[in-house]
């Protein structure tokens, strides 16, 4: 009977986390019912909460590591530590939980062939070699570094994402996520955008890694979500056949240095905080830009529109906010 209801019952696995929640308020609102799963590792029920008296949410305390039983008609598989200070903290948890969580929820989706979207990371193309990086690339990673137990998870995860389409005709979306910040970033995730608001707000020295003339591009989370969104809903083929399976590069293709981030932040929070440098951390990449050709060509054009100083505006009030009621 699950194919006779016009409304979509969706697995979110990772769902109380920075992009999770955000992607769940965009499906309730258009109508979906969505089951969050979390450990709350990283993720929090803080993210959620303004949900758990909604007639159409339902939220599970599961990890991906063990399978999940259920009824859904797509999934969206957000579910893995994604800041360095988190995923290095218990590394073979988060390498199981890229591998094992992909394992457990394709062999969801092949059950109930559900669609299913697999958000990657531009963290499969390491420290790049090309740049800007297109979905062709295959990258320049480190396999027994500080950062493998991610990088090459994320790897190995697609690497499985496409056996499936291949072998079982799953109809897959598999997402390389770039740079992505706004509000409900965890405050102390490590990230360049979180960690540079929070010094500044609290007048702490503001750390730059390296000579900070490193580069990334940085996706407001909206535009990111709006990216899964229409992605996901690419429809089948006429002959019933998987859709168009990715990968696709969503971020923003507009390069920053982090010390011009760092300027950026003192100024918009009007902060006396200093930068200081510290030793780059091993294996950080130099370069981090995406190429976005093939997210225009298939997403009706998509690309994103929020300006950073923009979405810095609106991240420096939640965190200031965070920083109020603590």
């Amino acid at each position: 009977m699950r194919n006779y209801n016009p409304t979509q019952r969706i697995l979110v696995t990772g769902g109380a986390g920075f992009l999770g929640s955000h992607l769940i308020d965009r499906l309730l609102a258009r109508g979906d019912d969505v089951v969050c799963a979390d450990n709350l590792f990283t993720g929090t029920k803080r993210n959620v909460e303004h949900l758990l008296g909604h007639p159409r949410f339902e939220f599970i305390r599961h990890d991906v590591t063990f399978p999940l039983y259920l009824e859904v008609d797509q999934i969206y598989n957000l579910a893995c530590p994604a800041s360095p200070i988190h995923y290095q903290h218990d590394p073979v948890q988060t390498t199981k939980t890229s591998v094992h969580g992909a394992i457990n929820m394709l062999g969801l989706a092949k059950r109930l062939r559900a669609k299913i979207f697999q958000a990657s990371t531009s963290e499969v193309y390491g420290d790049p070699t090309v740049h800007p990086q297109t979905e062709a690339y295959w990258g320049n990673v480190n396999p027994i570094g500080i950062r493998s137990c991610y990088d090459e998870g994320k790897r190995c995860a697609e690497t499985l994402f496409f056996d499936y389409y291949r072998q079982h005709k799953l109809d897959i979306r598999v997402a390389r996520i770039f740079n992505t910040y706004g509000p409900r970033m965890h405050p102390n995730d490590g990230r360049v955008v979180s960690n540079f608001i929070m010094q500044a707000l609290q007048g702490q020295d503001i750390t730059l890694y390296g000579s900070g003339q490193q580069t990334r591009s940085f996706c407001y989370v909206d535009d990111l979500i709006e990216g899964f969104i229409r992605f996901m809903d690419l429809p089948r083929g006429a002959d019933g056949a998987p859709g168009f399976p990715g990968p696709i590069n969503l971020g923003n293709p507009v390069e920053f240095t982090i010390r011009q981030l760092a300027e950026l932040v003192i100024a918009l929070t009007g902060s006396s905080s200093k930068m200081v440098f510290m030793p780059l951390p091993a294996d950080d990449p130099l370069q981090r830009q995406p190429d976005i050709s093939r997210a225009r060509a298939y997403l009706n054009d998509w690309q994103p529109q929020v300006q950073l100083q923009q979405g810095l505006v609106k991240t420096i009030a939640y965190f200031d906010q965070l920083l109020s009621s603590s």
